[in-house]
């Protein structure tokens, strides 16, 4: 992306505030997760939560049932602001967040192309990339793309690859719901097992050859908006996924945490 046109800064991943530090504890309320914030303060709106000050801790349930996901809300520059529930950011006004994409390749240059959940919240049933998902805070942009894949898809890969660290976009459904977001996009080589989809999450996932899923996006295939935009940049990486250059992770979001040792 041309200098100009960027929208956020890139400081070093050296640079980056630490993480929290996480323990279970059995409670009279089931497990739950002790977290001790960094030292980040922050300005939130009503049901928004700011990081905590150093040496401030929380519990977060672990048991399934009283999990709450939150998504890191970023500002302008990239910079994270605060964390707000998963099930309450997408509205008419989406703050803009923090986000991730990723492209599924096998070693015979097919491309994993899944349909979204008919009960999704955002683009419902539409088809689009292999997965999409949210880093909680805190934590590893890599880390999530793994949990999230076997989230979605039931499988479990490694050797994650950074290819668009500076990808944004911002989208609106015909119901006026928003998709506001930073969203790096990961590529990743798999040659496993048949995924097994979650159908919360999913409701199919097929491989494509690359060069045809390219091909029915430029003719105007119904795909996800943020895929659509995604498609052009990456054909910009060349003909052949599997040795497209790796994204520089100097240009990630502030708010991006990420190891460069995810190969």
């Amino acid at each position: 992306m041309p200098a100009a046109a960027r929208t956020f800064g890139s400081p070093p991943v050296a640079e980056l505030p630490t993480t929290a530090l996480t323990t279970n504890i059995s409670t009279s309320r089931g497990t739950r997760r002790l977290v001790i914030h960094p030292s980040v303060r922050c300005a939130a709106p009503n049901g928004v939560t700011g990081f905590a000050e150093s040496g401030n801790m929380e519990l977060m349930p672990t048991t399934p049932s009283l999990v709450t996901e939150h998504v890191v809300l970023v500002d302008e520059g990239g910079s994270a602001v605060g964390t707000q529930p998963k099930a309450t950011v997408h509205t008419r006004r989406t703050p803009l967040h923090l986000a991730f994409s990723c492209y599924v390749f096998n070693s015979r240059n097919e491309v994993l192309i899944t349909q979204r959940a008919d009960d999704k919240k955002t683009w419902p049933s539409v088809t689009t990339n292999s997965c999409c998902g949210h880093p909680s805070p805190g934590e590893d942009l890599g880390v999530a793309v793994v949990r999230r894949l076997e989230q979605e898809l039931g499988i479990k890969v490694s050797g994650i690859r950074l290819l668009l660290p500076e990808f944004r976009y911002r989208a609106v459904m015909t119901d006026g719901i928003v998709e506001n977001e930073l969203c790096p996009v990961f590529g990743v080589v798999y040659d496993g097992p048949d995924p097994n989809s979650n159908p919360a999450e999913v409701s199919r996932a097929d491989w494509y050859p690359w060069q045809d899923f390219v091909r029915f996006v430029d003719d105007g295939g119904d795909v996800s908006p943020w895929c659509r935009e995604q498609m052009v940049q990456l054909k910009g990486l060349g003909d052949d996924p599997l040795h497209w250059p790796s994204g520089n992770t100097a240009d990630l979001p502030q708010a991006a945490l990420y190891r460069s040792d995810h190969a």
